[in-house]
């Protein structure tokens, strides 16, 4: 069973009777789930997952209020029940990793946002939009909510997971498409033939970086961190089969000549999407004339005066 089932089953079975049972009328006050760090929150864990920072658990999100009001009885409550009810043959990984730990219990719903993004809420600005990584809204956003009879963290979860200010999108894929253009059109063969064989390497990874990154913004998704990014591609519902052609990229046997066919077929693709989507006019494969379609249809003057590679 994958965690994030597992913890919704563990919630369900013994989390809801001692929740009802000792909180009474402030159930309703606590926001349930699972979602964070690990592969369990994306729903991507499977056995070699469960080697570190891997527990089944769940998390129970409250207000500073609420905090002070039962926090610490909550935090105890929850204790006991993994102690005396641990979920049916889950077992917590030995090893964990200075950069990562599996997240289960109570904490504030601003600490937890701020914890993976930097602050405890949405946004605030365009910047905190545009310069928080990707991979960190990803986690912000991921697994799932059980049960949040207030809103408050949903309601945040929500309006990062689908609010992104349109200049701020614009201008992450203008600068996409500009380093695609520089790493892989222009870069990858040049290196090659200069007999550059370990910078053409670089020059491909960087265009493999920025494509997927690219694939995401155009499906107003965040690109997770990079072990998962294919795998999450591929639920994409657009463009998803690009992740098989950005793999075969750095994977695949094949020349250069053929690696380079098969980086314009898939700009070819992206400046389809970008037409498509509005985005720009061009008829262009090579994407930097993309880029600065894009940036020029921004309307805050300050964000679409950044440098066309910034974003």
């Amino acid at each position: 069973m994958r965690g994030l089932d597992a913890a919704r089953l563990w919630y369900e079975t013994a989390g809801v009777p001692m929740l009802e049972r000792e909180f009474g009328d402030a159930v309703g006050r606590i926001a349930v789930g699972r979602a964070g760090h690990g592969s369990e929150c994306f729903g991507y864990d499977d056995g070699i997952s469960r080697d570190h920072d891997y527990c089944t658990g769940f998390q129970l999100w409250i207000t500073v209020d609420d905090e002070r009001a039962f926090g610490f009885r909550l935090e105890r409550a929850y204790a006991k029940l993994r102690k005396e009810f641990p979920p049916d043959g889950a077992a917590a990984s030995t090893e964990s990793s200075a950069l990562g730990d599996a997240e289960d219990g109570v904490s504030v719903i601003g600490d937890f946002y701020r914890r993976h993004i930097g602050f405890p809420g949405v946004p605030e600005n365009w910047r905190q939009w545009l310069y928080t990584p990707d991979h960190a809204f990803a986690e912000a956003v991921n697994g799932a909510v059980f049960r949040d009879d207030l809103g408050v963290f949903s309601g945040i979860r929500e309006t990062i997971l689908n609010g992104m200010p349109e200049d701020v999108r614009r201008k992450k894929i203008a600068a996409r498409a500009v380093f695609m253009a520089q790493s892989g059109q222009y870069n990858y063969m040049r290196c090659l033939r200069h007999g550059e064989s370990g910078a053409a390497a670089l020059a491909l990874g960087e265009f493999v970086r920025n494509a997927a990154s690219m694939v995401f913004l155009l499906n107003r998704r965040f690109a997770p961190y990079y072990k998962w990014v294919f795998r999450a591609m591929r639920d994409l519902p657009k463009l998803n089969d690009c992740a098989g052609f950005l793999a075969g990229l750095l994977t695949d046997g094949v020349s250069g000549e053929a690696k380079a066919e098969r980086i314009e077929t898939l700009c070819g693709m992206i400046a389809s999407e970008l037409r498509a989507q509005g985005l720009s006019d061009r008829d262009d494969v090579y994407l930097e004339p993309h880029a600065f379609a894009v940036q020029s249809g921004i309307r805050d003057r300050e964000i679409r005066a950044l440098h066309i590679m910034e974003g």
